[in-house]
């Protein structure tokens, strides 16, 4: 869906995407480690929600930390002012989607393992 959006200029939707295709995967590698997995959209707080996932992908905090700062003005962009007119570049999407395919590839091979 993010490549999709970026491919209609819709920067905002992929960036937004983008952000929820690594959320969905660390949830869900939680789940697969842990049995559980904390609420909340914070990729960097689901991070360090276990010392093992944490440890194996602390090398990608940063890509986790570009992602984050997309959630919220991306899905409630009327929540912060001045944000309706801006959004994210054309730039900020293609960077976003490589983020994400690096992180959930990396995810879903510790997900393999968990298995």
């Amino acid at each position: 869906m993010a490549q999709y959006a970026a491919d209609g200029e819709i920067h905002r939707q992929a960036c937004f995407h983008s952000q929820q295709a690594v959320e969905k995967a660390l949830k869900g590698l939680l789940l697969a480690k842990v049995g559980t997995s904390p609420k909340g959209h914070s990729l960097e707080q689901l991070l360090y929600f276990n010392p093992e996932v944490h440890e194996r992908l602390k090398d990608l905090r940063m890509r986790l930390r570009e992602l984050d700062q997309f959630y919220l003005p991306t899905r409630y962009a009327d929540a912060v002012p001045d944000l309706l007119a801006a959004g994210p570049s054309a730039a900020e999407a293609l960077t976003a989607i490589a983020n994400a395919r690096t992180l959930v590839s990396r995810i879903r091979v510790l997900i393999g393992e968990a298995s």
